[in-house]
């Protein structure tokens, strides 16, 4: 593996798991494989803690690529529970709101589906890394400060219902870059007369990289580890301590 030229590494990425967990996991398996106190990796599109799935990190120079890479269309599948409502609109907070449920049909969402499907406005979350006055929105938000966040344009691609439990669905959406997956539950809810959060999300490609593809965090550092390595022409390895 040649790390300084850059390596582009697909990981599913475990529930639990920040995406910045996984980059300094990875970060520092290179590091002493390279002996190394400083080295350059980073991730094309964060996914939040209870999310799973695919989460591409790149290394040394391929990192001048997180731009493109973030940019490719993203596909989900979420599930959704109508009936209440939290904060965060997933179970990261707790719930605090209650709503009837009852009342929807699954011919009700295969309806209001298409309503969110193409080019649309969305709320970001308040509990998300958008900057409000230069300062994340979720630090805000966990303070108790009042956060009003601006709609921005998205484009959601497809949006295909695959399981109809109710009060809990599941539902598979290809979107643009910038688009809340728990923004979508929460206007979901409202649009059937009810509240949504997201129970479950997993992100099963990005661009033409799929879930499939992806190794687990272990087996990535287990070739980290253990792969041959080369070298760009113009590097020197540092001698080992």
């Amino acid at each position: 593996m040649d790390f300084i030229s850059g390596e582009i590494i697909g990981i599913d990425k475990p529930l639990g798991w920040t995406s910045f967990d996984a980059v300094k996991r990875v970060r520092g398996a290179i590091q002493r494989r390279l002996h190394l106190k400083k080295f350059k990796v980073g991730h094309a599109g964060t996914l939040d803690p209870l999310a799973t799935g695919v989460l591409i990190i790149c290394t040394g120079r391929a990192t001048r690529r997180i731009d493109t890479l973030q940019g490719g269309d993203k596909e989900y599948i979420a599930t959704i529970r109508f009936g209440a409502t939290t904060p965060s609109y997933d179970l990261e907070t707790q719930i605090d709101r209650e709503f009837p449920w009852e009342h929807i049909t699954e011919d009700d969402v295969v309806r209001v589906l298409p309503q969110f499907t193409g080019k649309i406005m969305q709320v970001p979350p308040v509990f998300s890394a958008v900057k409000v006055d230069g300062k994340r929105a979720y630090n805000l938000a966990r303070k108790g400060k009042e956060v009003e966040l601006k709609a921005k344009p998205l484009e959601i691609k497809e949006m295909e219902l695959l399981e109809c439990n109710l009060p809990e669905i599941k539902v598979r959406i290809v979107c643009s870059k910038g688009t809340y997956i728990r923004a979508l539950a929460r206007d979901l809810g409202e649009a059937l007369g009810s509240g949504a959060h997201l129970t479950a999300l997993r992100r099963t490609r990005i661009g033409n990289i799929t879930v499939e593809s992806c190794c687990s965090i272990d087996e990535a550092l287990e070739k980290i580890n253990t792969s041959p390595l080369t070298f760009p022409e113009d590097y020197r390895l540092p001698e080992a301590n």
